[in-house]
């Protein structure tokens, strides 16, 4: 009996490059939708007409976030037809902090294949600041953004490693020393997975790309009762081939399907209405879920979002995603 196979249309909010910790966009959600083509039309022709006046051939998240109205209708057709993969992005540089220092630096690392060290990472990240203060802790996380941003100074001899590591010799606590020291003993790990990153085939994931394990959790999402798919994705320059076929292996270790992911098609948000969908509700869940985790959510948006979000998003927060999702069992 041959798998069903669909075509997922992607796109993403959120994204600052490499820089992860920018105050005013905390996170980064990656949406999934499968409509064929017409019927997205019909949806984006609605939109226009319906809801703007705007004579533009795409729309953003921001537009549509005028229009209360808009949202509602938006969050209530694409139910059942779409996903949407949320992560704070200081949490993911704590997750890879420690991932790449003492765990095992794959590409399993950081998505739900190896939940091992998240005890680790939702450890510091919720008590690094009150340990260390909100401004030193993130100044300590900067250092660790630097280094591996910079790839040409990802020799061991190289400045931004010589400021990382002397950084991190210096953030002592009783309380937190058990969880720090393992991290300063990781220098000969630390030199290994920098050496590895300067290959851009490497077998380690690059650091500070969230869009890696945001798409292998959207492949695992939809391919899990056995479907092959097929990704149309916005022009993204982090999903290099290489990348994608890594996500490809994932998704082989955990679907029912022997080649879950057939391939990646990068399209133009301005020329497929699927993708301008998907870019819309990427938006609006990012909008939604930063109002959450800044307590001025408004209850009824955020219960139209709940049947979207996929229960591995990468969340710290207990309280908030227990108001998103009701889930009472926090898994993250």
């Amino acid at each position: 009996m041959s798998s069903r196979h669909l075509e997922i249309a992607c796109d993403e909010s959120g994204f600052t490059g490499t820089n992860m910790l920018d105050p005013g966009h905390e996170l980064i959600t990656h949406a999934g939708v499968h409509l064929d083509q017409e019927t997205a039309a019909e949806y984006a022709a609605l939109i226009r007409t319906r809801f703007h006046r705007y004579s533009a051939t795409e729309y953003k998240a921001g537009q549509l976030l005028r229009n209360r109205i808009a949202v509602e209708w938006l969050l209530g057709t694409l139910n059942g037809q779409a996903t949407v993969h949320l992560t704070d992005k200081t949490y993911f540089t704590v997750t890879r902090l420690v991932d790449l220092l003492i765990g095992e630096p794959t590409y399993a690392a950081g998505t739900s294949l190896a939940l091992d060290l998240r005890p680790v990472a939702r450890t510091l990240h919720r008590a690094g600041p009150v340990v260390f203060g909100t401004t030193r802790w993130r100044a300590f996380l900067d250092t660790f953004v630097e280094m591996m941003r910079h790839k040409r100074y990802r020799l061991i001899d190289g400045p931004w490693v010589a400021h990382f590591l002397q950084t991190l010799d210096g953030m002592r606590s009783e309380r937190l020393d058990p969880l720090m020291q393992p991290l300063r003993d990781a220098r000969p790990q630390l030199f290994h997975v920098l050496t590895e990153l300067q290959d851009d085939r490497s077998p380690v994931p690059p650091p500070l790309e969230p869009l890696i394990p945001a798409l292998f959790e959207t492949g695992r999402l939809w391919t899990a009762d056995g479907s092959e798919i097929t990704i149309l994705h916005d022009e993204q320059s982090a999903l290099t081939r290489h990348r994608v076929a890594r996500v490809g292996e994932l998704l082989k270790a955990v679907s029912p399907s022997p080649e879950p992911l057939r391939g990646m098609t990068m399209l133009d948000s301005r020329t497929d209405p699927r993708i301008q969908l998907a870019d819309l509700l990427a938006g609006t869940a990012r909008y939604l879920a930063t109002a959450e985790l800044r307590n001025r959510a408004d209850p009824r948006l955020t219960a139209l979002l709940r049947p979207y979000l996929a229960p591995t998003s990468l969340w710290s927060d207990q309280t908030s995603w227990q108001r998103m999702t009701g889930d009472l069992v926090f898994r993250q």
